[in-house]
């Protein structure tokens, strides 16, 4: 298999296994990557995912380049004009749709975190998928690179890495990524943002576990939800995007246990216990008498409850 998957203790593990070709996303990586996130987001007792490269000198060096032998130049001229008015069906920009049915199975947002151990090269479509696909990005300090890798061919480039760039980036950081296609190292990359921290190449995957194993202690509809929360609504107008959050805890302190787990341990001075089991609906109260609506009302506007 081009990719190793497995999962301990609540952490899947995705690491891209090709090596010898740079750790590129050919198609059947692509496949079975995009298998590996339908089972991390189906799987319940997943909580979160590190996704890294075999080796010290890939992450992912992008997509493979090299068209099929049994095509002509003009048919790829014909296939790449015919994906422009022809997408196939059950694609995003002619990629399946895979968990994610608005980025397509390469650059998929799963609703549960995902870890970059960054152990080399992430180029082309190493890095969209940095971009697309993580939300705690760890580099190592001594293999660490970073390239567009798509203009200098001449492309803007069908994945989403100039898309994300200049909503994940100051301005003048992604044109000079975007405009020169130079490549930069890990200190640049944490310059800029694009990662969070640089860890001896040694003790990257040890800090990536680190923060699994924290993550893993976490209320996992709560972490889901707000992950979920930001990617969609973090781009709406404050008022708008704060009356879906308040909506959306409204949700899990009545939906599930963890939501009162929370407030309970905190209050007993002990450790919470959160397993994300959601709540039976219930009858419905019985209208208060007078006195005990006022009671209650008093309560509510003191906003302590």
């Amino acid at each position: 298999m081009p990719i190793l998957y497995e999962k301990r203790n609540g952490v899947a593990y995705i690491t891209l296994d090709n090596p010898d070709k740079a750790n590129v996303l050919d198609k059947a990586t692509s496949d079975d990557i995009s298998a590996a996130w339908i089972d991390m987001w189906e799987d319940r007792s997943v909580r979160c995912a590190i996704l890294t490269g075999t080796g010290d000198r890939h992450f992912c060096g992008g997509h493979n380049l090299k068209p099929r032998p049994d095509l002509t130049a003009e048919d790829r001229e014909y296939l790449r004009t015919q994906r422009i008015f022809w997408p196939l069906a059950g694609t995003v920009h002619g990629q399946k749709t895979g968990v994610d049915g608005r980025m397509g199975d390469h650059y998929p947002r799963v609703w549960k975190p995902v870890i970059a151990a960054v152990n080399g090269w992430a180029a082309g479509a190493g890095l969209y998928t940095l971009l697309a696909s993580t939300d705690i990005r760890i580099a190592s300090a001594e293999n660490a690179k970073f390239k567009f890798a798509l203009t200098s061919q001449g492309w803007l480039g069908h994945g989403p890495g100039a898309s994300l760039l200049i909503k994940q980036l100051r301005y003048i950081d992604a044109m000079k990524i975007l405009l020169t296609d130079l490549p930069f190292d890990a200190p640049e990359a944490l310059r800029i943002g694009l990662i969070n921290e640089i860890v001896p190449h040694a003790d990257l995957m040890t800090r990536a576990e680190e923060l699994a194993r924290h993550i893993c202690t976490l209320p996992p509809v709560a972490v889901r939800m707000m992950k979920e929360f930001v990617v969609r609504f973090g781009d709406m107008p404050t008022d708008q995007a704060w009356h879906i959050q308040n909506l959306i805890n409204s949700l899990l302190i009545q939906t599930t246990a963890d939501g009162e787990e929370g407030r309970q341990a905190f209050n007993e001075k002990r450790p919470p216990e959160f397993n994300g089991t959601l709540r039976r609906r219930g009858e419905p109260w019985e209208a208060l008498s007078e006195e005990e609506a006022k009671r209650l009302d008093d309560a509510y506007r003191s906003g302590e409850f």
